[in-house]
C-alpha cells in the first residue's frame, strides 16, 4: 500500500476475499519472492476474465503459491478443468491445500514439472483460456506450444510484460540483462502476429492479453 496509485486502485477494486488474502500473508511469510503472487487487484481481474468467459478448459503455466490458480478456478464452467504447471515441488502441498479449502480441488490439476515437458502430455485438450507466469527467456517457447490449442476466440494472458520498465526503449540495459531482452523480444513480436488481437494493460508489471483469432 505505500504506492498511493496502487492504494486507490485496491480501495475501488472487489475486496480480496478472505481465503487469498488468508493466502497472501502466508506467501509474505514463508517465500522468499512474494511479489510473484498475483496480488489483489491482478487476481481480481483474472477472475473477473474467466467469469465472463466461464471456460471449460484452463491452463496456467506457473503456478506459485497457487493464487492467480484460485481467481481463474473461480469462474470455471460447472464441469469445467484447471490444469496448472509448477515447477517446484515444494509448492505442491500449499497449491493442493488451498485448492481443497476454496472447494475447487475436483477442478484443478496439478502437474510438478518443467512446462515445456508437461505439455506435450496435454495435447488432447482445447484450451479457452491460459495464462502465462512463469521464467520469462521462455515466454515465446510456452506461447508457440499451445497457440494451436487454443480455440477461436480464447484467451491467452502473459504475465510481468512491463518488466519493472525495463522493456521501454530509454532503459538502458545492462550488458548480462538477457531477461529484459527476452521479454522486450517476445513482446515484439506478439504485437506483429496475425494470430492473435493483443491488448496491453500497464496494470501491476504488465499483463498483454491476447484473443486467439
Amino acid at each position: 500500500m505505500t504506492d498511493p496509485i496502487q492504494a486507490y486502485a485496491e480501495l475501488h477494486t472487489a475486496p480480496e476475499p478472505p481465503l487469498l488474502a488468508r493466502l497472501t500473508r502466508e506467501t509474505h511469510l514463508q517465500t522468499l519472492m512474494p511479489r510473484m503472487s498475483s496480488g489483489h487487484v491482478q487476481g481480481r481481474l483474472l477472475s473477473l476474465l474467466s467469469h465472463l468467459m466461464r471456460p471449460r478448459r484452463v491452463l496456467e503455466i506457473g503456478a506459485f503459491c497457487g493464487y492467480a490458480t484460485l481467481c481463474l478456478a473461480e469462474g470455471l464452467a460447472a464441469n469445467g478443468l484447471l490444469h496448472t504447471i509448477e515447477i517446484d515441488p515444494e509448492k505442491e502441498a500449499r497449491i493442493l491445500r488451498y485448492a481443497a479449502a476454496a472447494g475447487v480441488a475436483g477442478q484443478v490439476r496439478l502437474h510438478i514439472g518443467a512446462a515445456l515437458d508437461v505439455l506435450p502430455g496435454l495435447v488432447e485438450e482445447v484450451w479457452d483460456l491460459v495464462f502465462i507466469d512463469a521464467d520469462k527467456r521462455s515466454n515465446d517457447a510456452y506461447f508457440e506450444a499451445v497457440i494451436d490449442r487454443v480455440r477461436p476466440g480464447g484467451l491467452l494472458i502473459i504475465d510481468n510484460v512491463l518488466w519493472s520498465g525495463k522493456v521501454l526503449p530509454a532503459h538502458t540495459l545492462k550488458p548480462n540483462d538477457k531477461d529484459t531482452l527476452w521479454v522486450r523480444a517476445f513482446n515484439d513480436k506478439v504485437a506483429r502476429d496475425a494470430r492473435v488481437e493483443p491488448v496491453f494493460l500497464a496494470l501491476r508489471d504488465g499483463l498483454l492479453l491476447l484473443r486467439k483469432r
